[in-house]
């Protein structure tokens, strides 16, 4: 262990910004569903037939989780923000896990860190240290932003440690994965299937009997009842998975040499079969695209499953009424309008993802070996573009389907289908810009690829929180979401759908210019 607070500080610095948006981000998740639920159903009234709405409805319950005291607002917060806040504090401590160990022995730094002072196990007790301090911080701040908003202390503390606990518990699985396998990309894939697995148990368990549940870090955090007559005792089924996975990683960790994994790589094919950097780009990329597709198409279905019952879970508020019909349209129309942005925002994640591939090749030294070749820089650059373009229109596309399908499904109104995938395609115009920005940012400079990620955070505040906070309308103005009809709630307008692609065309054009004119960087 000797250098491991050495190794510890150098990585909390240098992680410094990432910690701050992960944990504001799902602060702010926990903390703007108590505002909006407040605001959603101001009166006992309103919260009594919310619930009533709710409680029977297996699509709600398999998304959110087991129906608890949805007549009070924290049992409102705790349903709606709990699984989701897990699935983020899960996916910020694999991020860390692999950032500080499997990447950094594919670039070759461990080899550097480890030549100077420090301990074998250094490196991997540092790694651990930042993911514990980092999901203890992110749970004790949902705990203190609900309680200062004056929800229940016994409740928000429950829900606080829900989510730092099922944090560690997948970080604790990330450090398994990156002892077996020997690239970073599929220590991810093993981990995030171990989260899709946990998810689905605790959504087919909380539809049936509650038992699959149990087998669910997701299900510990929500059996710990927040805001409904707490219990604390499922708090040790998270702190024995941690210890034992832990102790599991070191045991492998002694079984490997550094910069292999227990799980040896298999030699390709003795003569490949990819003849063009668009085959290339697509090999690289169809597993996301993939898994967005069937992501947006399932949150679709979820969606739809409301169907034409949308009045009577929005309830008798008139600010409720007045936010879902300010486009003039029936409070159904408004409400799958204001859904089909939400899953494009959501698909947007798979835009901006698909652009920082360019930058993930490019500082892993891929593209500088491509590059050596004949292959010209703008071909490799329009190849992994015409997978960005392509597969964003396809997961848009996927979760205008879903929810169409949805509606179709428990109304039986099958003209849905295409009505509401029809109403969700243009959104994948912004969406588009979005991405033009972040290829626009990472043409400039490689290092700021992660600036598209500030676009859609930009919009998400602007699309929940821009009447609240009454922000200046030429500010909200800058979303480009605002600027096209709300289909299906307004009829389809061309002109704005087509100025917003002319200024995605414009940045994309900016970005490959600013492309040109730099050097390809390696790490």
């Amino acid at each position: 262990m000797t250098g491991a607070l050495s190794v510890l500080r150098f990585h909390l610095r240098r992680d410094r910004m990432m910690l701050f948006w992960w944990i504001a981000g799902n602060v702010l998740l926990y903390y703007s569903q108590a505002v909006s639920t407040d605001g959603l159903y101001p009166t006992q009234a309103d919260l009594d037939k919310a619930a009533a709405g709710m409680a029977d409805n297996a699509a709600f319950i398999a998304m959110a989780g087991p129906a608890r005291a949805l007549d009070t607002l924290g049992g409102q917060v705790a349903w709606q923000a709990s699984a989701f806040g897990a699935i983020v504090a899960a996916l910020m401590s694999m991020f860390l896990v692999g950032r500080h160990t499997r990447a950094e022995e594919e670039t070759g730094r461990d080899e550097l860190v480890r030549a100077a002072a420090i301990g074998r196990h250094a490196p991997l007790a540092a790694t651990a240290l930042v993911v514990l301090i980092a999901d203890a911080l992110m749970g004790a701040l949902i705990a203190a932003s609900l309680i200062a908003y004056g929800l229940p202390a016994a409740g928000s503390s429950a829900l606080g440690l829900a989510a730092g606990l099922t944090g560690l518990v997948f970080g604790g699985v990330a450090l398994i994965a990156v002892q077996l396998v020997e690239s970073t990309r599929a220590a991810y894939g093993i981990t995030g299937a171990v989260l899709g697995v946990a998810y689905a148990l605790r959504a087919v368990g909380d539809v049936g009997n509650g038992a699959l549940s149990w087998l669910s870090p997701i299900g510990w955090g929500q059996y710990l009842r927040p805001y409904a007559d707490e219990q604390w005792w499922p708090l040790v089924l998270p702190v024995i998975a941690v210890v034992l996975l832990v102790l599991g990683a070191v045991a492998l960790f002694d079984r490997r040499d550094i910069g292999s994994g227990v799980w040896p790589a298999r030699p390709g094919p003795a003569r490949g079969s990819l003849g063009s950097a668009s085959a290339l780009a697509w090999r690289l990329q169809r597993g996301s695209v993939i898994g967005w597709a069937v992501g947006l198409l399932l949150g679709g279905i979820a969606y739809g499953s409301i169907g034409d019952d949308v009045a009577d879970l929005i309830g008798d508020s008139q600010f409720s009424q007045d936010v879902f019909t300010s486009a003039g349209g029936s409070i159904v129309d408004s409400f799958y309008a204001t859904a089909a942005v939400m899953l494009s925002l959501i698909g947007a994640g798979f835009a901006i993802a698909s652009v920082q591939r360019l930058r993930a090749e490019e500082s892993s030294g891929f593209a500088e070996t491509l590059l050596a070749t004949a292959l010209p820089r703008w071909r490799w650059v329009v190849a992994h573009l015409a997978v960005t373009v392509c597969g964003t229109l396809l997961v848009v596309l996927a979760g205008g389907v879903g929810m169409g399908l949805g509606f179709a499904m428990v109304t039986g109104d099958g003209s849905a289908v295409l009505r509401l995938t029809g109403a969700t395609v243009p959104y994948a115009v912004p969406v588009l810009l979005l991405a033009a920005v972040a290829w626009l940012a990472y043409g400039i400079r490689s290092g700021w690829a992660a600036v598209g990620w500030l676009g859609l955070g930009f919009c998400f505040v602007v699309m929940m929180f821009g009447e609240v906070l009454q922000l200046p309308a030429w500010l909200m103005d800058v979303s480009p979401f605002r600027h096209l009809a709300q289909t299906p709630a307004e009829d389809f307008r061309l002109w704005p759908l087509v100025a917003v692609a002319l200024v995605a065309v414009a940045a994309a054009a900016a970005g490959m210019v600013a492309m040109r004119r730099r050097d390809v960087v390696s790490a």
